[in-house]
């Protein structure tokens, strides 16, 4: 494939637009291959989104957000409507990239070859997530940090990018949801010298198993959202429902106006 400005394994061409948001057709296999690519160079800096319907949607209302994802090294459809997407404008895209299963993935087929810090999730998650996958994959965690959900105190963000910087990580897998862990991987982003940031959302609930994750035939067919809905419906019925509602339509519309100048 054609590289980018960095040499890197993927192609800036391989990408489609989704609400004006750029979405990289990519696999697990090619996100992964990129990450190490970036580890071996030793260049810092890079961000990896993993967006679906609630990133767009996020990115539609605030256009910040929007240049925040735009900003992305990799923007990883992390949902079915991307994928479908992605095919219609040509692409052999099979399945989504789901954040969690790319973390696990990852951590599974490089086992202790890389340097893991954890950022994010309520108290004590992170430091479970990073013993059950050493547990498992025999990784190497160097640091964990879970910060409160309140706006972090000067003092507190200092303390915090110096235990990141003393641990010196390959990758920092950042689990804060979205739009909150993209804005913070896209501030930090010349601040800590990582070579890779991933922001995996609920994957360090799921792996510290606080949160239930939807069985494997609902991931697969587009369905996670009414699992997760039914879960969690305080909490999550608005971007399901109404942001999601929306997104639908204005995907459509978009179609429709590309059919016609087609």
């Amino acid at each position: 494939m054609a590289s980018t400005a960095s040499v890197s394994p993927t192609s800036r061409l391989s990408t489609f637009q989704v609400l004006a948001v750029r979405v990289d057709a990519v696999q697990i296999t090619d996100v992964i291959a990129q990450m190490e690519h970036w580890i071996a160079a030793r260049s810092a800096g890079h961000f990896i989104a993993f967006t679906g319907m609630h990133g767009v949607t996020e990115a539609r209302r605030d256009p910040s957000f929007k240049q925040v994802l735009n900003s992305a090294d990799l923007v990883a459809p992390d949902g079915m409507p991307l994928v479908w997407l992605g095919r219609r404008h040509g692409y052999d895209m099979r399945r989504r990239v789901y954040g969690p299963e790319l973390m696990e993935t990852f951590c599974c087929n490089t086992g202790p070859s890389y340097r893991h810090f954890f950022y994010g999730g309520g108290p004590g998650v992170a430091e479970r997530v990073a013993e059950v996958l050493r547990e498992r994959y025999v990784i190497r965690t160097v640091g964990t940090y879970s910060p409160p959900f309140r706006p972090l105190t000067q003092e507190e963000e200092a303390d915090a990018q110096r235990r990141i910087r003393a641990a010196e990580p390959d990758v920092v897998w950042v689990g804060l949801s979205t739009p909150k862990q993209e804005r913070w991987m896209y501030e930090h982003r010349d601040r800590l010298g990582v070579p890779v940031m991933a922001g995996v959302g609920a994957a360090f609930d799921f792996v510290a198993g606080t949160v239930k994750q939807a069985p494997g035939w609902m991931q697969e067919n587009g369905l996670e959202w009414l699992f997760r809905l039914a879960h969690e419906p305080r909490r999550l019925w608005r971007r399901y429902l109404v942001l999601g509602s929306r997104f639908a339509c204005e995907v459509l519309l978009e179609l429709l106006v590309a059919r016609k100048f087609d």
